[in-house]
């Protein structure tokens, strides 16, 4: 990991985000603030219902805050209108999901080449660059044509990583990666998480409950009461 304090690749200040329940006001986030940098893998801890996947939601500029900033690679995501919001998304993040998410008509590959489409790249570039992902990063020659009922949790989830990664964002943000997986695939989502760090200084924010996945972070955030602090594991 580089340990460069200045490489900071994703920052967000001063969140707030509140909803409202019938005639009850519902105070998620209270000024939460992290930063994270470049090559670093940073897990996100907290009791179920405490906000982490909102936190994730607006760090990933799926949701916007009520207060606060987020800044990726120096652009602060919420100054901007929302077409280059969608952009900056597209971009700049990748995403990870419980249930991956995968378009269950498509085939692996595919599935991974929808980032490439929307960004604008025609279908060889997208067909190459999923191809690649799924081949050379996550292992899955011989399943490019397998829709995702034909591939086992483990297999959907790699495509879902392939997927998140294709684009070769700044940060992939991963809510619950290995909480719909057996224990060996489990095991085997974190190896490749962690090589994939180690080959290519990808960052990554978890969002999980696994404790042993917290462990195995650079770095470990609860959040509690709205607000984010480092802990030990």
């Amino acid at each position: 990991m580089n340990d460069d304090s200045g490489d900071i690749v994703l920052a967000c200040r001063g969140l707030v985000k509140t909803y409202r329940s019938g005639s009850d006001t519902i105070r998620v986030l209270r000024g939460a603030d992290l930063a994270l940098r470049r090559g670093e893998i940073l897990a996100i801890v907290g009791p179920s219902g405490v906000g982490k996947s909102t936190l994730l939601h607006i760090l990933g500029a799926l949701d916007r805050p009520d207060e606060g900033s987020v800044i990726v690679e120096g652009v602060d995501v919420f100054s901007r209108g929302d077409g280059d919001v969608t952009r900056l998304r597209n971009l700049r993040f990748g995403f990870v999901f419980q249930f991956h998410h995968l378009l269950p008509e498509l085939t692996a590959l595919e599935n991974v080449m929808m980032p490439c489409l929307i960004s604008g790249l025609d279908i060889c570039q997208s067909t190459e660059r999923a191809r690649r992902m799924l081949v050379d990063e996550t292992g899955l020659l011989g399943r490019l044509d397998h829709r995702p009922r034909e591939l086992s949790g483990g297999e959907q989830q790699r495509v879902a990583v392939a997927r998140a990664l294709v684009m070769r964002p700044a940060v992939v943000l991963a809510d619950e990666p290995s909480g719909n997986l057996d224990p060996e695939s489990s095991q085997a989502l974190q190896r490749l998480l962690w090589d994939l760090r180690d080959r290519h200084c990808q960052s990554f924010v978890l969002v999980t409950h696994n404790m042993e996945l917290a462990a195995r972070a650079d770095r470990a955030l609860k959040l509690f009461d709205g607000a984010l602090e480092e802990i030990k594991i």
